[in-house]
């Protein structure tokens, strides 16, 4: 078996006949076998007791929350970590009422948060908190088994989309694997009650940290006993995608009641609404909390209005503000008494509100901050961190800054970064790859010089979980999946006390001489003496059925991976659904054909045990005879399998409290530790060791009460929340427990509570017409900062006129996906059409933000934008409002979905939503929906729309500011003639190119006119698609390729100064693929771009047909190397191939001396039909002067009347309105070669028919 990453010489085992044999044999050869070839000292010789070089913190953190119980503590204190069977299985309720409701309703100890008023006790305040949390966690799964236990066979599609129900059967166990981070149980599973194929990248089903629960397939739940409950471990997606059935792997919650029968069908259910590892840990502090000393209890308990400085403040108040001032003042406040004075806004970098918050900060020990949207919260925390580590003392222990998200985790260290470079942050998932990556714990541990500690905690640990990880594997020897393993060995039976000396020793035969296998050979007894009664063993599980229809997505792949990576909150960088070591594939190899008169156990029993001689029951009992040993056999097995996953279990934390005691030493030497708020309750033991006593949480609005709390260490002595209460509050998983006053934050409750705090005024975001909008949830209280004010800051947005806000109200009807969340298919097409109106008009796709209240929404949105032909390839943001808290962009098109019936307005009606969907936009705001039901259904909306409204009758409605900015049509400006054009429907976009209806008509690089209608950007960013007409050099006849592609006459099948086509187009860039330019066209230098396949959209940066950039898609001639192409395109690598050109040009040159001179011309040119090429009339011809165009080679003057500019021309009214989309599209809509082939079969004629639009480009 080849060595395992990180488990040494121990990860090895003999090939499975040496330790089957080694088994069976048992005595010193099992005991060496099991030992693992190290040099670290045995656990149970060695006292576990810390070492001398170790900080025991971490070990004592865990000691006493086993050891000590305070006597007035309610029995949550006592709560196991995971919950039991018993929590999801609570038995038989009382009438009337589901398990769920008896929980809510009947449970006296569930109490609801105190949003006004005071806790009576510690006791009180934390347990509230825990009960409330833990239901949270468990309930959805409670309800999900419950929906399974009153009708087990009904499928996933029968219950509501909105249940979130996951229900997977069969399911099989195939393996164990033996990781460091626990033992797991590799299962497969079945989608057949799913009904549907699932794309795992974007699915949250079975992400890493779900709790999960099993059942025998037969019993379904209705046997509280028979209830497993396990946490999925790792969902790598090889094994969900590759695999069929998908695979993933379980943590068991109590390794006592671990089962690994290869040959029993589990159902297996999940509620795809919770992650309970992200309150796991949580639950864990506020049990440890109570143990420990509970500063701030005075404010977080009592409510206690006033606020005291921190200690540290206290007891040395002077402190150096330098850097909050300039450098020419910089020693004027390098000692400061901030107790007693503080500085004036005039000297300080901040304005007044700024700078109130930053002095409550640093003088008041519990420090709450609200900052409406744009006010500069990060900026004052981020400037307070800074004043604090320029006062740190070398013994000072670092600070401790957390945020809810990843997200904003990294945005707030990128800022501490550039003044503080020791830092950590504690998780490894982080998306910068620049500053953060390489100062997250794992990396900086791997370079790290941790001096060698004999007998370490860690050592000690890891090398228990090697010795019980072989003595797991060779327990499960006998039931190992392999080809050519056989029955179960009758000296095994014997050692398992199956059966006796007399009856092994029965089925011993000399099957050397009577079969030519030697009678050593494992199990070829037991195989011999069973005969045609035993048959090999089918895998259970069987693949599902292809023909399923995907289920759609739920998020993005990048959204699920920052999901699962905010609720494990993995200390390393590896791959959060990778678990590493050893594997067991394990499997029912034989079974005994059933028959014979052996019908019941006790039949069996009762024949075992009067048989000595085993080879004188008859052959048809013999296959009952040994399925009953083989069960037996697992019993046994599964016995001391589960003592020994107990111990595994206890060695996995012991390993996981080593580690932390190695970890320790390298965060102290940091000045600034940065984590989530689920981080920090994961990693408390090891925070609390280095005894922090300042912690900053940013976000604090937005998280439960819970997580924040646990962030008060006995150490504590100063706690800076920043936030605001007016935008998203913190999610709850049961919607029921709001009513418990669960999603209000500590933050919202103690600023209800009037206890002391600042808020932020001037915002530097949005232009007032936006701000402006905020004034029902804000009132006066916030103020634009000069630089709003400014066009330079915030020019208006292209397109518009000055319209730089909208309310584009409309009555058509939402509908809902197959997720029951809310969309609207015609709002989400004009949003579309309008995005491409904005790009068009030269604005950076990356500039705009499309935000939505519903996940439905937003999926349609994102896949009309992505289909979209102008729109495909660019970098999209489509985002939910929930979670897009603290972003902004330049434009933000808010799509409002709802226009119900009945009149309910859902989300819409929260106004922390509304708040944040507001204030997003820096210069540009669109918003889509109904006003009239927006106004019947919400306050805020209702006074919201009075403000667009502004120039109404209505003497409640505003008369200052901008004209109305509301109505059923959206008014767009061209920028070129400065037309007002109105759109009401989708279909109004039809003929619009970015800006009015009127042609353009331009003359383009090649000669042709541009037969787009008016549009903003320059044309000679047009690639024409028309038909080239360029006539042949050798035979006249004209080409009849479309303008961008090679020319090639279709009557002599010769290329006309053709470019060579490149081997491997996609391997290259057209700048290197083509030296010169084609000679039909001119030469402009832009940077070389990738070549894009054809019939692909693109829109990368500017290109012209006027350059080398062209992409070129053409049959390549096999084995010609740059000088033979050079030569091909100056006329042919074959000498006759230029013996015919230069006669075909000859006479030719020698026909149009004739015309020139008035003669009449007897006949064409022998070589092919002559095409018009002068306004000149031939004799007994009639001119065509409709495509009078450059058609000449490069070496052939052009006539006079044949010139044109190749600039561009302003538009002309009154000219002939072409759709674009009939006649344009972008580059990379290319003609496909199946096309181009048969444009070349079918000649001029096809060829005109198929005349292609221009290709434009507006990026750069």
């Amino acid at each position: 078996m080849p060595k395992k990453r990180g488990w040494g010489r121990a990860g090895q085992r003999p090939c499975s006949a040496n330790i089957y044999g080694a088994l069976a044999a048992g005595g010193d050869e099992y005991e060496r076998l099991c030992s693992p070839q190290d040099d670290y000292p045995d656990p149970d010789v060695a006292p576990l007791a810390r070492p001398s070089r170790i900080n025991g913190d971490i070990w004592k953190y865990y000691q006493n929350a086993s050891q000590y119980t305070p006597v007035n503590a309610g029995s949550w204190v006592n709560k196991p970590e995971i919950p039991t069977p018993s929590e999801i299985l609570p038995g038989s309720c009382s009438p009337g009422f589901t398990v769920g409701e008896q929980i809510i309703n009947l449970n006296e100890e569930l109490r609801p948060n105190k949003v006004e008023g005071n806790y009576e006790s510690k006791e009180e305040y934390l347990g509230t908190q825990y009960d409330l949390l833990r239901e949270d966690a468990i309930r959805p799964l409670r309800q999900a088994v419950e929906e399974v236990r009153k009708d087990p066979w009904r499928d996933e599609s029968d219950y509501p989309p909105s249940s979130g129900i996951g229900i997977y059967e069969p399911v099989y166990l195939k393996a164990v694997q033996f990781s460091f981070r626990g033992l797991s149980a590799k299962v497969a599973f079945s989608l057949s009650r799913v009904k549907k194929l699932i794309r795992w990248s974007q699915s949250k089903r079975l992400i890493t940290g779900t709790l999960v629960a099993l059942s025998p397939a037969d019993d379904a739940f209705q046997d509280p006993s028979k209830c497993l409950l396990a946490i999925v471990g790792a969902r790598p997606l090889t094994a969900v995608e590759s695999n069929n059935p998908p695979e993933i792997d379980l943590f068991f919650v109590e390794p006592e009641q671990y089962d690994w029968d290869p040959a029993r069908k589990w159902i297996m259910v999940e509620s795809r609404s919770s992650f309970f590892e992200a309150s796991r840990h949580t639950l864990l502090a506020l049990q440890h909390m109570m143990r420990e000393p509970f500063p701030l209890s005075e404010h977080l308990v009592n409510a206690q209005k006033e606020v005291e400085p921190p200690e540290y403040v206290r007891l040395s108040p002077h402190t150096d503000l330098s850097p909050l001032v300039s450098l020419d003042e910089a020693d004027r406040f390098q000692d400061v008494n901030i107790l007693q004075e503080w500085p004036s806004g005039d000297n300080l970098t901040l304005d007044s509100s700024q700078s109130k918050a930053l002095n409550r900060i640093m003088t008041k020990k519990l420090a709450i901050v609200q900052g409406p949207p744009g006010t500069g919260k990060t900026y004052v925390s981020v400037v307070a961190l800074q004043t604090m580590l320029q006062n740190m003392r070398g013994e000072d222990p670092p600070i401790i800054v957390t945020c809810q998200t990843n997200h904003a985790l990294d945005q707030l260290l990128r800022h501490i970064a550039e003044f503080e470079p020791n830092f950590i942050r504690l998780g490894g998932q982080t998306k910068d790859q620049d500053k953060i990556k390489k100062r997250t714990l794992y990396k900086v541990r791997s370079t790290f010089v941790q001096p060698k500690i004999p007998g370490s905690r860690k050592n000690r640990a890891t090398s228990a979980l090697r010795q019980l990880a072989a003595k797991m594997q060779l327990l499960l020897v006998p039931f190992e999946k392999a080809p050519d393993k056989g029955p179960l060995d009758h000296r095994l039976l014997v050692k398992l006390g199956l059966l006796t000396e007399k009856q092994a020793t029965s089925l011993e035969v000399d099957t050397e001489s009577v079969m030519g296998i030697p009678q050593t050979t494992p199990s070829i007894q037991m195989e011999q003496w069973l005969g045609r009664c035993l048959e090999r063993c089918d895998h259970p599980y069987q693949p599902d059925d292809f023909g399923m229809p995907y289920e759609e997505e739920d998020f993005e792949a990048e959204q699920i991976k920052e999901i699962e990576a905010e609720a494990v909150a993995r200390d390393d960088d590896e791959d959060i659904e990778a678990l590493r070591g050893p594997i067991s594939a394990i499997c029912d190899n034989f079974r005994g054909l059933k028959g014979g008169s052996l019908r019941t156990i006790a039949d069996v029993q009762k024949r075992l045990d009067k048989t000595d001689d085993l080879t004188t029951v008859p052959l048809p009992d013999r296959g009952a005879i040994y399925n009953y040993l083989l069960r037996k056999a697992k019993q046994i097995v599964l016995r001391e399998f589960r003592g020994l996953a107990k111990q595994y279990s206890e060695q996995v934390h012991l390993k996981k409290i080593g580690q932390w005691e190695e970890d320790q030493g390298i965060l102290l030497n940091q000045r600034v530790i940065g984590m989530t708020t689920t981080a920090l309750s994961k990693y408390r033991a090891l925070i609390s060791s280095l005894r922090p006593r300042v912690v900053l949480i940013e976000e604090a609005a937005e998280t439960l009460e819970a997580p924040v709390t646990a962030a008060c260490f006995p150490t504590l002595e100063h706690l800076v929340l920043v936030g605001d209460h007016r935008q998203l509050r913190p999610h709850c998983n049961v919607h029921d427990l709001e009513a418990y006053n669960m999603n209000v934050s500590l933050f919202e409750r103690l600023v209800s509570n009037n206890i002391e705090h600042d808020t932020l005024r001037r915002q530097r975001r949005m232009i007032p017409e936006i701000r402006r909008l905020l004034q029902p949830i804000y009132g006066d209280k916030l103020k634009d900062f000069p630089s709003v004010l400014s066009e330079n800051n915030r020019p208006a947005v292209e397109g518009m006129g000055g319209v730089n806000s909208f309310f584009f109200t409309h009555d058509w009807p939402e509908s809902r996906d197959n997720n029951h969340s809310a969309k609207n298919e015609h709002e989400a097409a004009m949003i579309v059409e309008f995005f491409d109106y904005l790009v068009l008009n030269r604005i950076d796709p990356e500039k705009i933000t499309v935000l939505t209240f519903y996940n439905g929404q937003r999926k349609l949105l994102l896949s009309k934008l992505r289909r979209h032909q102008n729109l495909c390839g660019q970098s999209l943001k489509v985002v939910t409002v929930d979670s897009y808290q603290g972003e902004e962009n330049d434009i933000v098109l808010l799509s409002l979905v709802r226009s119900p019936k009945d009149g309910n307005i859902g989300f819409l009606s929260v106004d922390n939503r509304v708040c944040v969907a507001l204030s997003r936009a820096r210069r540009g705001f669109y918003l889509f929906g109904n006003a009239e039901k927006l106004v019947c259904g919400s306050e805020t909306w209702e006074a919201v729309v009075k403000i667009l409204w502004a120039h109404g009758t209505k003497k409640d409605i505003p008369t200052s500011g901008p004209p109305r900015r509301i109505g059923y049509h959206l008014p767009l400006t061209c920028q070129r003639h400065g037309n007002k054009i109105f759109i009401e429907q989708p279909d109004d976009w039809e003929h619009l190119s970015g800006g009015c209806g009127e042609s353009c008509r331009c003359l383009l690089p090649c000669g042709h006119r541009c037969m787009l209608t008016c549009h903003p950007f320059d044309s000679t960013r047009i690639v024409c698609r028309q038909q080239c007409k360029k006539p042949c050099t050798t035979c006249g006849q004209a080409c009849s390729q479309g303008c961008p592609d090679p020319c090639k006459c279709t009557y002599c099948d010769r290329r006309m100064g053709g470019r060579k086509a490149l081997i491997k187009p996609l391997q290259k860039t057209v700048q290197q693929a083509l030296p010169s330019p084609p000679f039909h066209t001119h030469s402009t230098a832009l940077p070389a771009i990738p070549v894009v396949p054809t019939a692909v959209s693109y829109s990368g940066p500017a290109l012209t047909v006027a350059t080398p950039n062209m992409v070129v898609d053409t049959v390549s001639d096999s084995g010609s190397t740059p000088k033979q192409w050079q030569a091909y395109a100056n006329g042919g690598v074959k000498a006759d191939d230029a013996q015919a050109r230069e006669k075909g040009r000859k006479e030719t040159a020698k026909f149009k001396e004739l015309i020139s001179n008035g003669s009449t011309a007897s006949s064409p040119p022998p070589l092919g039909k002559l095409i018009q090429i002068s306004p000149k009339k031939v004799s007994g011809t009639s001119a065509n002067t409709s495509l009078l165009i450059d058609l000449f080679d490069n070496d052939a003057p052009a006539p006079a009347s044949a010139s044109a500019p190749a600039s561009s021309t302003p538009c002309k009214a009154g000219d002939r309105r072409v759709s674009y989309r009939e006649r344009f599209s972008y580059v990379g809509d290319i003609t496909s070669p199946i096309d181009r082939k048969e444009n070349e079969k079918s000649g001029e004629k096809a060829g005109e028919q198929r005349a292609a639009a221009p290709v434009f480009n507006l990026l750069d």
